[in-house]
């Protein structure tokens, strides 16, 4: 077996086995505590420059299929796993979750002790890191170098390489009922695809779109997608969504889209320790108290504190939901025009559906504003 090793910025390196392809590989290491749905994490735009450890202790289990990718690659810069699984077993498996890995170029470790690297980055937080494999193996403090010599995720400006180069279109699955303009900054297959359940007809258009091209189609809603990246670094999509809210089009934003109208608000944002990763992460509607499970993936956040009020240039808005298991702020909603958005993802793949309802809610808002 070939050997590897998974250096951190603080120096400290975990040795293991080569998994997927062989080589260097850079990025800002963090934990997700999905218990499934690995294709889902690792084809999702908002993993991109970031190496995922799995902190599941077996990973590959169903092996790769063609359908279940949340976009035309994988994102994620390394993949980190501890126990991988020898044979795939699983009726829509086409090929090893290694194979599709090195398919791709993706290089990965296993055998590494994941629990103990997880609760180094819960103390420690998320950091950069390396993964070394094969001839790209060095001595520690030549790997240290690389690893700091690599940029750091603050202040960096992702959403214009994950998204569309071009607009197009997903249909509805029936009739259409709306049209819906969704910038992308990173959108997930699935998202459009829960619309179209709903009778929506999404066009997705690149992050660098215009208020001309938004309002060309004539649209029921604007959607703003999930992505990479530092929110700090969208004035364009943040811009872009002021003179959305200035026609008060419907709105709504989910993810990296949810930090995007937070600034558009006038929130601002910061960076979380170790982010939230996963699929069974709580969050608490503030006027309702009830609990949803919820997907998740961010590690910037939202400034802001449970059932705050505030004031925009657009009328009243209020901190909607939280996590509390931190604080985090996970929704946040306009009083005075129509706009609302979470920080986790009511599309999730795998994960909980306790928020698909939201989707049934952006309706609507939609079927208010034609009254």
């Amino acid at each position: 077996m070939t050997t590897a090793a998974l250096v951190l910025e603080d120096g400290k390196v975990f040795r293991g086995e080569a998994f997927g392809a062989t080589g260097t590989t850079l990025g800002e290491v963090v934990f997700c505590t999905g218990m499934t749905g690995y294709q889902e994490t690792l084809t999702d735009p908002s993993y991109h420059r970031q190496i995922v450890v799995a902190t599941a202790p077996q990973i590959g289990n169903t092996g790769w299929n063609d359908e279940d990718d949340e976009s035309r690659r994988i994102w994620v810069a390394g993949y980190v796993v501890r126990d991988p699984a020898r044979v795939p077993s699983n009726w829509r498996s086409r090929r090893s979750l290694d194979d599709a890995l090195t398919e791709q170029g993706v290089v990965g470790i296993s055998g590494v002790d994941t629990r103990t690297l997880t609760r180094h980055i819960r103390e420690r937080g998320a950091m950069r890191g390396g993964v070394f494999s094969g001839d790209a193996l060095g001595t520690v403090d030549e790997m240290v170098s690389h690893v700091l010599a690599s940029p750091q995720m603050v202040g960096a400006d992702l959403a214009g390489e994950v998204t569309t180069q071009g607009s197009y279109v997903v249909p509805p699955s029936g009739e259409t009922r709306f049209r819906v303009a969704a910038l992308d900054v990173g959108i997930k297959t699935n998202t459009p695809r829960m619309m179209g359940q709903r009778g929506i007809e999404t066009h997705v258009l690149p992050a660098n779109a215009t208020i001309d091209d938004v309002l060309a189609l004539e649209p029921d809603g604007f959607f703003l997608a999930n992505g990479p990246g530092d929110p700090a670094t969208t004035d364009g999509p943040m811009a872009l969504t002021r003179q959305v809210l200035e026609r008060e089009i419907p709105t709504f934003g989910i993810c990296f889209g949810h930090q995007i109208l937070g600034r558009a608000l006038g929130l601002g944002t910061y960076k979380l320790r170790y982010g939230h990763r996963g699929i069974n992460i709580p969050v608490i509607d503030v006027a309702t108290g009830r609990v949803a499970i919820t997907a998740q993936n961010h590690g910037f956040a939202l400034e802001g504190e449970p059932g705050q009020r505030f004031d925009t240039p657009y009328g009243g808005a209020v901190i909607s939901h939280y996590c509390p298991n931190d604080g985090c702020v996970e929704g946040v909603r306009a009083l005075d025009v129509p706009a609302f958005s979470v920080q986790y993802h009511p599309e999730a793949a795998a994960g909980p559906h306790d928020a698909a309802p939201l989707f049934d809610e952006f309706v609507g808002l939609m079927e208010e504003k034609r009254a």
